[in-house]
């Protein structure tokens, strides 16, 4: 947490007597001040929305849907919500909208008992103080945003370009450019209620994230949903797990589920924090890039950032995160093509009459032709198999005995996949 949010937030828990929490307008968590416990009547202030926004950092999209119906995107006063207690809300809440030039860049939250009348002079007070938050916030995007400016044309931008926003970036971030690095690319990304200039502000946040930046669907190869690009610090070279971390929190960001426009992931006047609907299900995918040892290489790193992310989507048990140097053959299947044709060989095979001999091939390919394994993967008797591999055989006219037949099916198969 910024020193300066902790302590405007401590600030507001002592002029009210109650714990408050800051969040961004995504609702991730910034500051919060202390609460209870051990003994006290910590188990009273608590309850299990606000110890899931403490503990995971963020609230989820239902919570989100759950809040955002009583208008608080719009507030210009203090809010009062009601509790809800089969929804997880079991005090009511008071929001304070915290806006800067007419924008909402995030909320303080109180805790409601019921006892703070909206007309007590102390939320005036706090008010103006989420005043001042709000300005922090907004000189915080502004200075975001110029970053991402920098990086988008680092990686999408003309190639004339490209150098000179790199050196900028490298003078204007200091030694955090210095490396080592990673680039994680989060796709879809979604930039539903962003300005100009928006650079996601969930990523920038991330203490090992120096700057991130939106990347539209067709820049620079980002798939369709958009992407989103973030530079990651690593603490040596090639050790990687920072940047999977990083793209394993930014999974949960309300930016990789669907718009709120009734329609998806934490949608609809409706939705509460009890819902089933959550950031990060089916589709939302994360690459990491291989290491860098600074600025110099973006755009292949980006590349390699979302190939592996394409790879995480095709291959579940790679995901949701996956990392460039494990994809194995996906390296080389992710530099072909989106729309590359079908061999012809194989088209027969990939309709969806034939969808279960298609995956009894693979499987078969991925064990090494071994029919024990094979099998057993599979939860089939022997000879079933063997008679779905001479039907592969029919279907493809391909030979599973001769290794460049097997070959080819085995990179179709996988190349299907993506």
């Amino acid at each position: 947490m910024r020193e300066d949010y902790q302590t405007l937030i401590d600030e507001v828990s002592a002029l009210l007597g109650a714990p408050a929490t800051l969040e961004d307008r995504d609702f991730g968590l910034i500051a919060f001040g202390a609460h209870g416990g051990d003994g006290d009547d910590g188990d009273l202030v608590m309850d299990p929305v606000r110890t899931r926004s403490i503990m995971q950092r963020r609230s989820s999209a239902a919570v989100r849907a759950w809040f955002e119906r009583f208008g608080i995107t719009r507030a210009q006063a203090p809010v009062r919500i009601p509790p809800d207690p089969a929804a997880g809300v079991v005090k009511g809440r008071i929001c304070l909208p915290v806006r800067h030039g007419g924008i909402v860049h995030g909320y303080v939250w109180l805790l409601d008992d019921g006892t703070l009348d909206l007309a007590d002079p102390r939320l005036a007070e706090a008010l103006a103080t989420a005043r001042r938050i709000g300005a922090l916030l907004a000189a915080e995007a502004r200075a975001g945003a110029r970053l991402g400016e920098l990086l988008h044309t680092a990686l999408a931008g003309p190639v004339a370009d490209r150098a000179g926003a790199t050196d900028e970036l490298r003078e204007t971030l200091g030694p955090a450019a210095a490396g080592p690095l990673a680039v994680v690319a989060v796709t879809p990304w979604h930039t539903y209620g962003a300005g100009p200039g928006d650079t996601g502000e969930p990523a920038t946040r991330l203490p090992q994230v120096p700057v991130s930046c939106p990347v539209p669907a067709g820049d620079a190869g980002s798939p369709a949903g958009g992407a989103l690009a973030a530079l990651v610090r690593l603490r040596v070279p090639d050790a990687l797990a920072p940047a999977r971390g990083a793209g394993e929190r930014l999974l949960r960001s309300p930016r990789t589920g669907l718009p709120p426009d009734g329609r998806g992931a934490g949608a609809g006047a409706g939705s509460r924090p009890g819902s089933s609907s959550a950031p990060g299900e089916p589709g939302s995918t994360a690459g990491v890039s291989a290491g860098l040892p600074g600025l110099t290489g973006l755009a292949s790193a980006w590349r390699q950032a979302l190939a592996a992310a394409r790879a995480a989507r095709a291959e579940p048990g790679m995901g949701p995160v996956a990392v460039w140097p494990s994809l194995g053959p996906y390296r080389l299947l992710t530099a072909l093509p989106e729309a590359a044709q079908v061999d012809p060989a194989v088209r027969r095979l990939l309709e969806p009459a034939h969808r279960e001999m298609a995956r009894t091939a693979e499987v078969y390919l991925d064990c090494a032709g071994q029919a024990g394994r094979t099998a057993a993967a599979l939860g089939i008797h022997r000879q079933t198999l063997y008679y779905r591999l001479s039907r592969v055989e029919q279907l493809t006219g391909l030979d599973l005995g001769d290794g460049a037949s097997r070959l080819l099916l085995h990179m179709a198969l996988k190349t299907a996949r993506l």
